[in-house]
């Protein structure tokens, strides 16, 4: 089923969302996030093809919320949670940071994850017990992490509370910082220790399902701003803070969760 799902993926990056990166005219959605008619198209033929390899309801970024709800209601023993273009912006813009992600979650749980950056030609995968790996590579891919004060942090800024974002901004625990705006190739890049450490306000289902399982095989830890249990969040809004290496986690954690 991996390498079907791997294949799946490649073939829809190739076919449809490629040969129309910066050819595209976007809309906006309600909540004011951009989608062009190749997340439409990538998301149907994704669709069409993940039930050809199991028939299992298909929950994508691209339908309505009372959709979503049904499906994910309806997927208890197998659910497909897609993501047709993360960092749709970057897609239009002609910012070369964007990936499909496909995740197969089982009693609310990943179980399969594909993550791919069709322009860096980059899949990584996991599945549940047996390690995370890019383009056949067992991650991580650079294991030695730094000192807390020398790590580089992948912050999404927006979605935090003022305070927080204010004392990351003042007072940082890390070197350096970047937001690069496709929240499945992040929790990639941590994964391979590109990023030392991760922090996010509030992903959705879609945004964590295949790299949060990705990062976990790979060795990484995780949890919300509020919960140690990363799967106890919020569903649909969960927050996340992630590292590869054990101890830059806790400390991370930590320096966080005291300044809340």
């Amino acid at each position: 089923m991996l390498q079907a799902v791997i294949e799946v993926v490649k073939k829809v990056a190739q076919q449809e969302i490629m040969p129309r990166y910066l050819k595209v005219a976007h809309q906006r959605k309600t909540d004011g996030s951009i989608f062009t008619e190749a997340d439409i198209a990538a998301q149907n033929a994704l669709v069409s093809a993940l039930q050809q390899i199991h028939d299992y309801p298909v929950l994508g970024e691209e339908m309505p919320a009372e959709r979503q709800e049904a499906l994910w209601r309806a997927g208890e023993e197998g659910l497909w949670c897609i993501d047709p273009i993360d960092g749709t912006s970057n897609f239009f813009n002609g910012l070369p940071y964007f990936a499909v992600s496909v995740a197969l979650m089982r009693h609310g749980r990943s179980v399969l994850g594909v993550v791919y950056d069709p322009v860096a030609d980059e899949m990584f995968w996991a599945e549940r017990g047996s390690g995370a790996f890019l383009n056949g590579e067992p991650l991580p891919i650079k294991e030695q992490a730094p000192e807390f004060p020398r790590a580089m942090a992948a912050i999404d800024f927006k979605r935090l509370e003022p305070n927080l974002a204010q004392q990351l901004v003042a007072s940082p625990p890390f070197a350096s910082q970047r937001n690069f705006g496709a929240s499945t190739l992040d929790w990639c890049y941590v994964a391979a220790g590109r990023f030392n450490l991760y922090l996010h306000g509030g992903q959705k289902l879609w945004d964590y399902a295949a790299g949060s399982l990705i990062l976990v095989e790979a060795g990484g830890s995780l949890c919300t701003l509020t919960e140690d249990d990363f799967g106890a969040g919020n569903l649909w809004q969960r927050s996340v803070i992630a590292a590869l290496n054990p101890g830059l986690f806790d400390a991370w954690k930590e320096w966080i969760r005291k300044r809340q």
